[in-house]
C-alpha cells in the first residue's frame, strides 16, 4: 500500500482500502528504465568532463571532427537531459501512476515499444550528433526521422500514462500524477510545433519557420523544455517520493495545487526572456520578463512545500543520505528559480547574457536540481525492483551525497564568477571609448576557472560511478521482484 495516499488517507476519507491482491504491478519497464537512467548518468556525465576538459585544454579535440566540443556538447545536453533525465522521469512516472491508481498499466506492450523505441532515440543521437547532423536548434538537434521517432515514443507514453489514470481504482488522482501528466502533454505540444521542419534528404531538414519567427518557436521550446520536462516531470518525483522517503504526509496538499496550477500557467509565457536585446519586438521581450519574474511564487511554493514536508522529521537528515539528495536537490532547485527570475531582468541580463553565468545557472538546475532529485528516486526503487530491503551500501551513498555535493558547488561557483567577470570585462572601455579588454584577454582570464569546473565536474562523475557499482552491487544481490496490486475501493 502506498505510504503517501495512507498517510493523506485523512484529507481524502473517500478512500478505502482492502486487504485482498489481485495481480502484480508491471516494476519491469520501471526497473529498465531505472537501471538505464543510472547508466545514462555516467555517459552523459563522462562526456560533460571531456568536453569542460577541452575548454581548458583544446588540444584535447585531437583534430577529429566527432571529437570537436560543437559536436559533442549537444551530445552532451541530451545525453543529460533526455537520456538520464527522461529515464528517470520515465521509471518514477511509471512507478507513481500504478501505485497511486492501484492498477497494472494498461498496456504492457506499449510500455515495452516506449522503453525500447527511446533507447533507439538516444542511440540515434549518440551516433549522429557527433557526426555532425544536427538542426542546430538547443535541445532539439535531432534531425527529422529521430524526431519522428521521439514523437511516437511519446505517444505510446501518453496512452500508457493516461490509459493507467482513466481505468484507476482509486477516486482520487493524487498530485504528484498531475505534474507528471502536465509534463506528457506539454512537451508533446513543444515537440510537435518546434520540430516542424521541411525535410531535404534523410538527415537533412529547414525549419518550418523562418527568421525571429523560428527564434521564438525555439526559445518557446526551450525555456519550457526545462519548465516542463526538467521542472513538472520532477516535480512528480517529489511529491511522490520526499514523503515515501521521510515517512510524511505532503505539508500542505492544498498549496500543491495551486502550486501546479501557477506554475503550468506561467511557464508557458517566460521563453522571450532568452531574447533579450535581439530583433525580437520589444514588447515581447518585456513580457516574457514579467512572467518570468510572476515565476519565481509558484516555484518557490513547490519548494517550500517539499522542505516543510519534513516538518517534525528533520532528525531523519543525519541518518538518510538518501533523503539528503533529495531536501538538497530542492535547495538547488529555489536557487535556480530565484536566479532565472532575476537573470531575465534586462539589466541583469545585460551583462550575463552569452557568459559563464548562464552555464552556471543551467547547471546548478540540471546537476543540482535534477541530477539529485532523480539520485534520490532511483535509490529509493532500486533495492525495491530487486526484492532487497535497501541498497547493498549506505556508505557509499553517503559518500557518492558529499563527493556530488561539493563537485557541483565548486562547478557553479567557479561558472557565477567566470561570467561576471566576463562580463564586466566585455563592457569595460577606456577614456577614449575603445574596449579596455580584447576578447582573448577574457578567455586567458577565465582559464582557472575552466580548471575548477572540470575538477568539479570530475567529482560528480565519481559520484555517478560510484553509484553505478551500488546499483550492480544491489541488483546482483537480488533478482526481478513483483509488487502485488492491493484492492482499492472507492466510495462516495
Amino acid at each position: 500500500m502506498s505510504a503517501v495516499l495512507s498517510t493523506t488517507s485523512t484529507r481524502f476519507p473517500a478512500i478505502r482500502w482492502a486487504a485482498s491482491s489481485a495481480g502484480v504491478y508491471n516494476d519491469k519497464v520501471v526497473r529498465q528504465f531505472t537501471v538505464m537512467a543510472v547508466v545514462w548518468g555516467v555517459v552523459s556525465m563522462l562526456v560533460g568532463v571531456f568536453i569542460a576538459a577541452q575548454m581548458a585544454w583544446p588540444e584535447l579535440n585531437f583534430g577529429i571532427p566527432w571529437l570537436s566540443f560543437g559536436r559533442l556538447r549537444p551530445l552532451h545536453t541530451n545525453a543529460a537531459i533526455f537520456a538520464f533525465g527522461g529515464c528517470a522521469l520515465f521509471a518514477t512516472s511509471y512507478y507513481v501512476v500504478q501505485r497511486t491508481c492501484q492498477v497494472r498499466i494498461i498496456s504492457d506492450k506499449l510500455a515495452a515499444f516506449h522503453f525500447w523505441g527511446w533507447q533507439a532515440v538516444i542511440v540515434a543521437a549518440a551516433i549522429s550528433l557527433p557526426m555532425g547532423f544536427t538542426r542546430g536548434k538547443e535541445y532539439a538537434e535531432l534531425e527529422w526521422p529521430i524526431a519522428i521517432l521521439i514523437a511516437l515514443t511519446w505517444v505510446a507514453y501518453a496512452v500508457v500514462f493516461f490509459g493507467t489514470i482513466g481505468i484507476r481504482k482509486v477516486r482520487h488522482i493524487y498530485v504528484a500524477n498531475w505534474f507528471y501528466g502536465a509534463f506528457i502533454i506539454a512537451v508533446a505540444l513543444l515537440h510537435i510545433v518546434n520540430a516542424a521542419a521541411i525535410p531535404a534528404g534523410w538527415m537533412k531538414s529547414y525549419s518550418a519557420y523562418a527568421g525571429v519567427q523560428d527564434a521564438m518557436v525555439q526559445w518557446w521550446y526551450g525555456h519550457n523544455a526545462v519548465g516542463f520536462f526538467l521542472t513538472a516531470g520532477f516535480l512528480g518525483i517529489v511529491y511522490y517520493f520526499i514523503p515515501k522517503q521521510a515517512e510524511r504526509p505532503v505539508y500542505s496538499y492544498r498549496l500543491s495545487i495551486v502550486h501546479f496550477w501557477a506554475l503550468i500557467f506561467t511557464y508557458m509565457w517566460a521563453g522571450p526572456h532568452h531574447l533579450h536585446y535581439t530583433a525580437l519586438p520589444d514588447w515581447t521581450q518585456s513580457l516574457g520578463m514579467v512572467f518570468s519574474l510572476i515565476l519565481l511564487a509558484p516555484s518557490w511554493g513547490g519548494m517550500i512545500n517539499g522542505v516543510m514536508t519534513l516538518s517534525g522529521a528533520w532528525h531523519k537528515l543525519r541518518d538518510d543520505p538518501i533523503l539528503r539528495f533529495m531536501i538538497v536537490a530542492l535547495s538547488f532547485y529555489g536557487i535556480a528559480t530565484f536566479e532565472g527570475p532575476m537573470m531575465s531582468i534586462k539589466t541583469v541580463n545585460a551583462l550575463s547574457h552569452y557568459t559563464d553565468w548562464g552555464i552556471a545557472h543551467v547547471h546548478g538546475g540540471t546537476l543540482g536540481w535534477v541530477g539529485f532529485i532523480s539520485m534520490g528516486a532511483l535509490y529509493y526503487l532500486v533495492p525495491r525492483m530487486f526484492g532487497q530491503a535497501r541498497m547493498h551500501s549506505i556508505k557509499a551513498i553517503e559518500l557518492h551525497f558529499w563527493i556530488a555535493t561539493m563537485g557541483i558547488v565548486l562547478y557553479i561557483a567557479s561558472m557565477w564568477i567566470a561570467g561576471v567577470m566576463q562580463g564586466l570585462m566585455w563592457r569595460a572601455i577606456n577614456p577614449d571609448g575603445s574596449l579596455t579588454y580584447t576578447f582573448v584577454e577574457s578567455v586567458k582570464a577565465t582559464f582557472p576557472f575552466y580548471m575548477v569546473r572540470f575538477f568539479g565536474g570530475l567529482l560528480y562523475l565519481s559520484g555517478m560511478v560510484l553509484m553505478a557499482w551500488n546499483v550492480f552491487m544491489t541488483a546482483r544481490a537480488g533478482k526481478p521482484a513483483e509488487t502485488a496490486i492491493p484492492a482499492a475501493l472507492a466510495h462516495a
